[in-house]
């Protein structure tokens, strides 16, 4: 039997994280949850989730933090986040594209608006930039090689 996919729902409103837990749980995925982009780093550095569901308004590190932090590691630049906000800007948006978010989800959503984003999130390839910033991530953590002289 397989595994379900694991998401990791990073919110500070109660409510909101029970929801989508909820909507995740009844469309069988496994879910991991932090209030804080600090918890949330935690939390993944024990158990790497497939994807990451990840508010922008967080009370300590926010959501563009967490997403930068993530990209610069090579252990969890390639893991699939989608933001999810209130903040609907085009700015917003961009930014959080250019640090690595594979998509934006504006909230209030619909249950089945959350399962639809996350079933095609897994059905694609991470966007480029996160690519790249994995290879980088990669690079800068790869042991370097020393010439011996003999």
């Amino acid at each position: 039997m397989l595994m379900p996919q694991l998401i990791l729902v990073v919110d500070d409103e109660p409510e909101v994280v029970e929801l989508i837990e909820l909507s995740l749980t009844a469309a069988d995925y496994e879910v991991m949850t932090a209030a804080t982009g600090r918890e949330a780093l935690e939390k993944i550095a024990v158990r790497r989730p497939d994807l990451i569901l990840l508010d922008l308004m967080l009370p300590d590190i926010d959501g563009f933090g967490v997403c930068e932090i993530l990209r610069s590691t090579a252990t969890t630049a390639t893991i699939p986040i989608v933001i999810t906000s209130v903040w609907q800007s085009a700015g917003s948006r961009r930014l959080g594209r250019e640090l690595g978010a594979f998509d934006y989800l504006a909230k209030p959503f619909l249950p089945d608006e959350l399962i639809d984003r996350v079933r095609r999130t897994f059905a694609k390839q991470l966007p480029p930039v996160a690519v790249k910033k994995a290879a980088k991530a990669s690079a800068r953590s790869a042991p370097k090689r020393r010439k011996v002289l003999a």
